[in-house]
């Protein structure tokens, strides 16, 4: 997200209040992208995208920047694979995840924590386990008449 914030005073041509104006842009865009991290959109979308939503969902709140100006002057350049409308469409849906992402309620988070702590708990006795296996059967085995007569001799 810093990249694009560097872009947007470049883009703006920023002074010092608006430079301060851009850095609490960059504040309230990284706790969207907190919510935005919640939902299934980082399995959907990349990384990119994901930020210009979260910067836009800020700038939503705060009106730092023309964003549709912006992503235009982003766009515009040679190697840009998308037009206007399919990247409002994609940080649209990014959005609309992050608007409709239902929060665990506290009952839910308790049992899920429960599940955890059960699968972690499981889970290493479980290699511990299977270590201790492991080493039984790499030791070499020796009788007691192997042990009474000594090593081996050629």
């Amino acid at each position: 997200m810093e990249g694009f914030v560097s872009n947007m005073e470049e883009f703006l041509q920023a002074r010092d209040d608006e430079i301060q104006k851009l850095q609490s842009l960059l504040k309230a865009a990284t706790a969207e992208a907190d919510k935005v991290m919640l939902t299934d959109a980082p399995l959907l979308f990349s990384p990119g995208q994901l930020a210009l939503a979260a910067l836009r969902i800020a700038n939503g709140f705060l009106g730092v920047v023309d964003f549709d100006r912006y992503l235009e002057n982003i766009l515009s350049q040679p190697n840009s694979e998308h037009t206007t409308s399919d990247l409002s469409k994609l940080l649209d849906g990014i959005e609309s995840l992050v608007k409709n992402y239902k929060y665990p309620s506290e009952k839910d988070m308790k049992h899920i924590n429960r599940k955890l702590k059960s699968c972690l708990g499981h889970s290493s006795s479980h290699d511990e386990s299977k270590k201790r296996e492991k080493r039984s059967k790499h030791k070499p085995h020796r009788s007691s008449n192997d042990a009474a007569n000594g090593p081996p001799t050629s």
